[in-house]
C-alpha cells in the first residue's frame, strides 16, 4: 500500500512540476487566458453586468472600465453576501469569509472565498508547496509523519446558517477531504478552537508523542508553541520531541528576524525552512529553491495581476502595470482579480520583483504600513533585514517588534521608537541600536539623508519589552493566533502607545 502511495504520489509531483514549467516559460499567455477565463465566467454576476463584462474583449478595455477597488469600495457588496445575496461578485455560491485581521486599523475585514478559490488557487498552492518541497528534496521522509499545522478559527456569521467566517486557515482545514486528516496534527477540533490558550495546550497533548516530521504556520505563533513545548517537556530543543523534524512551512511575516530562533528551538543544520504567501485574498508565491530567499509567482491559480508602482500609489491617475510591464527592484502595490469576486483590488501588500524570467519576489511591506514622519521612508523590507544583522551580530534573538516615530520637544530631531521583544537579549543594547541605524544608513538613502549630522531624525530608541508582552496586547486586543500579525511599522504612534498603555511600561 506505501508503494502505491509513494508512486502516485510520485506520478503527480512530475505531473505539476511539468505545469509549472510551462507557465514559467509563458507567463504573459497564462495571465491573459486567466484574465479571459475570470470575465467569461463573471459576465452574469451583478458586478458584471454593472460593468458590461461580456464586452470586454482585452485588458485595456478591463482596465478603462472597471475602478480600482479597496476594501471600502467593495464592502456594500460583501455586506449584501454575508446577508446570503448570490451572484454578485462572482457566480459560484459563496458560504465562507475568510476572516482577516486588517491590521491598518481596528476592524476586521471579510474576504469572499468561493468553491472555486478553495480547489483551483488555496489547495492548489497548497499542494503546490509540497510538490516542490518534495521535488528539490527527493530523499525526504514527510510523509513517514505528521505535518503540525497552527491553524485559526472559524465560527457562523450573526444569524445566517449557512454563512461561515474564520482566518483563512480555518476555513481552508474546514473543507479539506477526509484523506487529508491522515497527514496532519492536531485533530480537526482542536485545530479550529476558538480560544487560543486552549488551542495551544490541546495541540501539546495531542502532538508531543506524534512523529512531527514538519511544522507549517506563522512564525511568531510557530515559535511561541515550539518554546512551550520545550520549557513544558524540560527538553534542550524541540528535536528531542521530534527528532524526524525536517522542514518549516511557514508564512505571513519575513522570516529573516526569526531564523535565530529558529536555530536554537530546531538546532538541525539540515533543516529546511521554506516561505509561502498564502492571504485571506488567495494564494499568490512559493519558495521554489530551499535556500532562496525569494518566491515564484504563482500564476494558474484563478488570479489575473496588476501593480501599481508605489512612487505613484496615491496619484489617482496612476496606471496599473500588468506582468508583462513591471520591472526588477521597484516597490510595487500588488492588485488582484480572482476567482472569488474580487476586481482590481488592491490587497495592501508591496512586492519587489528580484526576477522576471521567471517571476519572482519579495515582499517588501504594505503600503500603508511605514515611518515616513520626517521623509525617511523606512518600508518592512528594510526593517527586517536591518533587526536581523543586528539580532545575528550581537547574538541576539528576536520574538517581535514594531516601530513608529517619535516627536521630541522644543524644536529638536526626531526619532523612532522601536519596541522589541528578545528571546535573547544582547547582551550591549547600546550596540544593537548602532547596528540597526547603520543597517538602515545602508539600506535606506532617504533615511540616511535624515539621519545625516542628526538634524532630521536622531539615533533609534529602542524600548526592550518582558517575555510574552506581544502575545499580552493581541490576547487584550482579542487577535491571538491565525492571521493576526503585529504591525511592524506604523507611521503614527496608536500601536505603540496601545502597547504602552496594556502593559503599563513606564517609559
Amino acid at each position: 500500500m506505501e508503494r502505491v502511495f509513494s508512486s502516485i504520489v510520485s506520478w503527480a509531483i512530475k505531473k505539476r512540476i511539468h505545469q509549472i514549467e510551462l507557465f514559467i516559460k509563458h507567463p504573459i499567455e497564462v495571465q491573459k487566458e486567466t484574465f479571459l477565463k475570470l470575465i467569461k465566467e463573471a459576465k452574469n454576476t451583478a458586478w458584471g453586468k454593472k460593468y458590461d463584462y461580456n464586452s470586454i474583449s482585452s485588458i485595456a478595455e478591463f482596465q478603462e472600465r472597471v475602478p480600482i477597488s479597496s476594501y471600502e469600495n467593495i464592502y456594500p457588496w460583501i455586506e449584501k453576501m454575508m446577508k446570503g445575496e448570490q451572484n454578485l461578485l462572482w457566480g459560484d455560491e459563496i458560504n465562507w469569509f475568510s476572516k482577516s485581521s486588517g491590521t491598518t486599523n481596528a476592524k476586521s475585514k471579510y474576504i469572499p472565498v468561493s468553491k472555486k478559490a478553495l480547489e483551483d488557487c488555496h489547495y492548489k498552492g497548497g499542494k503546490d508547496l509540497i510538490s516542490i518541497y518534495l521535488n528539490n528534496n527527493p530523499n525526504s521522509k514527510l510523509f513517514a509523519g505528521k505535518s503540525l499545522v497552527l491553524g485559526g478559527s472559524y465560527q457562523k456569521h450573526e444569524n445566517q446558517t449557512n454563512i461561515f467566517v474564520g482566518d483563512v486557515s480555518a476555513v481552508i482545514m474546514q473543507n479539506l477531504p477526509l484523506w487529508a486528516e491522515w497527514v496532519r496534527t492536531p485533530n480537526l477540533e482542536t485545530a479550529l478552537l476558538s480560544d487560543y490558550e486552549t488551542k495551544l495546550q490541546r495541540i501539546m497533548e495531542e502532538s508531543i508523542k506524534k512523529n512531527v516530521t514538519s511544522l507549517a504556520g506563522v512564525p511568531t505563533w510557530t515559535a511561541i508553541l515550539l518554546q512551550r513545548i520545550v520549557d513544558k517537556t524540560k527538553s534542550k530543543s524541540i528535536l528531542d520531541i521530534w527528532p524526524n523534524l525536517e522542514a518549516f512551512f511557514h508564512g505571513g511575516v519575513n522570516f529573516a528576524p526569526y531564523k535565530s530562533l529558529f536555530k536554537e528551538l530546531i538546532p538541525k543544520s539540515s533543516m529546511n525552512y521554506i516561505d509561502s504567501y498564502n492571504a485571506s485574498e488567495g494564494y499568490f508565491g512559493i519558495q521554489i529553491e530551499n535556500k532562496a530567499d525569494d518566491m515564484l509567482l504563482m500564476l494558474d491559480y484563478g488570479i489575473f495581476y496588476e501593480f501599481i508602482p508605489m512612487s505613484d500609489f496615491e496619484n489617482e491617475n496612476a496606471k496599473a502595470l500588468t506582468l508583462e510591464e513591471v520591472q526588477k527592484d521597484v516597490n510595487y502595490a500588488v492588485m488582484i482579480s480572482t476567482n472569488a469576486g474580487l476586481w482590481r483590488y488592491i490587497i495592501g501588500d508591496t512586492i519587489k520583483f528580484t526576477s522576471i524570467n521567471p517571476f519572482k519576489f519579495k515582499i517588501t511591506g504594505r503600503t500603508k504600513h511605514f515611518i515616513n514622519a520626517f521623509g525617511e521612508e523606512l518600508i518592512i523590507e528594510d526593517a527586517d533585514t536591518a533587526i536581523a544583522i543586528a539580532c545575528e551580530q550581537t547574538n541576539a534573538k528576536l520574538n517581535n517588534y514594531t516601530a513608529a516615530p517619535i516627536y521630541l520637544e522644543n524644536n529638536t530631531a526626531g526619532a523612532h521608537q522601536w519596541l522589541i521583544e528578545f528571546e535573547q537579549v544582547p547582551k550591549s543594547i547600546e550596540q544593537f541600536t548602532e547596528i540597526l541605524d547603520n543597517e538602515l544608513k545602508k539600506l535606506n538613502s532617504d533615511y540616511e539623508a535624515k539621519r545625516s549630522g542628526n538634524i532630521a531624525l536622531i539615533s533609534p530608541k529602542i524600548l526592550v519589552l518582558p517575555p510574552e508582552s506581544f502575545y499580552k496586547w493581541m490576547k487584550h486586543r482579542e487577535k491571538l493566533g491565525g492571521q493576526n500579525k503585529v504591525p511592524r511599522l506604523s507611521n503614527n504612534r496608536d500601536f505603540v502607545e496601545s502597547i504602552i498603555q496594556v502593559l503599563d511600561i513606564k517609559h
